[in-house]
């Protein structure tokens, strides 16, 4: 897939120089002076994570080596881009999202720092995310394990904790949290399986386990397991129906609309909340 996608983006930027030629250099820069994917999101990414001490180079060698190492890196950037291509309107092209997008930016810094925890470079992770905490205001633990085609919408003040797993095909809003209830140690932080949608503002708090499929009403915060397809709301929230098809995919949040399951036991659940 990533050769693919690689070619979209050289012939939308190729599209893009023609139609505004003040972007010119940008692009140039940024994709058509580069060979593949890889060479062109580790410059992207690591000239907004360079300050003053570190260069851009050098978080540009960080990136390559993790693309050697981590072998299927690249190919979960590509499942990335296509993801938020495909489920955000606001997203017109595979070049906006590489270009523009800080929620995909802060997954793929995420990822440069998770192979650089794996390789027991872990002061080296945490720059990682410190930077990454400070550019694109997403802060997640370096060990946090994420799987692809995950899509951060707007992404502002999202934050996932050090032993928290996100499955495949996952969509999260902005100011969502993945976090422990205290102070705890050990294996402290929510398990997101593959399909998942969490709605702006959610807080997912504990180790449980958010089953497949399901959404999460924004503003929500959950504290016990979440059974796969079903949607939860409220404060705590609690289970009001069944979760649309593929809630990662289509974005509906608004369970109001669902037709599916018992209606009246729809209304008592949202009674209740």
């Amino acid at each position: 897939m990533r050769h693919e996608i690689w070619q979209k983006l050289r012939d939308e930027a190729t599209e893009l120089v023609k139609k505004e030629p003040l972007l010119a250099s940008h692009v140039y820069s940024s994709v058509l002076n580069h060979e593949c994917l890889g060479a062109a999101l580790s410059f992207i990414v690591a000239n907004k994570l360079a300050d003053a001490v570190v260069s851009a180079f050098t978080i540009r060698e960080l990136f390559d080596q993790a693309f050697v190492r981590c072998d299927s890196m690249l190919t979960h950037v590509a499942h990335d881009i296509k993801a938020v291509k495909d489920r955000d309107p606001a997203a017109d092209s595979y070049l906006n999202v590489l270009l523009n997008l800080k929620g995909f930016h802060a997954i793929q810094a995420h990822r440069l720092a998770h192979c650089l925890w794996r390789q027991q470079r872990k002061e080296l992770a945490r720059f990682i995310q410190s930077r990454t905490s400070e550019v694109f205001g997403v802060d997640i633990h370096p060990a946090c394990q994420v799987g692809h085609g995950i899509m951060f919408d707007h992404a502002t003040g999202i934050v996932i904790g050090e032993t928290a797993v996100i499955g495949d095909n996952v969509s999260i809003l902005q100011g969502v949290t993945l976090g422990g209830t205290g102070n705890e140690q050990g294996d402290r932080h929510p398990k997101i399986r593959d399909g998942v949608l969490i709605g702006a503002g959610a807080k997912v708090l504990g180790n449980i386990i958010v089953g497949e499929g399901a959404r999460i009403g924004a503003g929500s915060v959950v504290l016990k397991a979440v059974p796969e397809h079903t949607t939860v709301v409220g404060i705590p929230a609690k289970v009001v129906g069944k979760a649309c098809v593929c809630p990662a995919e289509s974005m509906d949040q608004n369970f109001l609309n669902d037709d599916t399951g018992d209606e009246n036991s729809d209304k008592m659940a949202l009674s209740s909340v």
